[in-house]
């Protein structure tokens, strides 16, 4: 699985344009909730969200990240933790509502980025970065996805891989 990871990031950095700078997201849906009061808007995970978080810091552990970034709410905090903890930084938050906003891509830009969103806001920042609509919603079941998406000398592309 690492292996994988390591292999598609290399694929995207030792491109021609190696020596522009490489902006690298990846982007990932929270980890399982829980779904026993379904009037709770902010749960936490259950255990297999938290099994699934640690999984995350293992696929991550040879990535070098410069920054974490989610939406605050438990899932997604909760989600980024054992990843962020593992690498020594913060949890950036940010609004779903202005991802990839001038702002974010300017703080970001040149660097290896973690972003972990929701099942209706993580493929559209994958299509954002993209600038065209590539992947559609995330099924309420899947939260196995990993969006690798790379911009180098302002042409991105991407690559969709599963993580179980």
């Amino acid at each position: 699985m690492k292996k994988n990871i390591l292999i598609c990031t290399f694929l995207f950095i030792s491109s021609p344009c190696y020596s522009q700078e490489v902006t690298t997201y990846y982007l990932i849906r929270h980890a399982e909730k829980l779904r026993i009061d379904l009037s709770d808007q902010n749960p936490i995970l259950n255990h297999q969200g938290v099994k699934r978080a640690n999984t995350w810091k293992e696929v991550f552990t040879n990535v070098s990240l410069d920054a974490v970034y989610s939406t605050d709410y438990n899932r997604t905090k909760l989600t980024a933790k054992p990843t962020a903890d593992s690498k020594h930084l913060p949890i950036f938050l940010y609004n779903p509502k202005e991802m990839y906003s001038e702002s974010f891509q300017h703080k970001t830009k040149g660097k290896a980025v973690l972003v972990v969103g929701h099942s209706n806001t993580t493929h559209v920042f994958a299509n954002k970065v993209l600038g065209r609509d590539e992947y559609n919603q995330i099924h309420d079941d899947n939260n196995s996805n990993l969006y690798i998406v790379s911009v180098i000398n302002g042409k991105a592309s991407s690559i969709l891989l599963e993580i179980n």
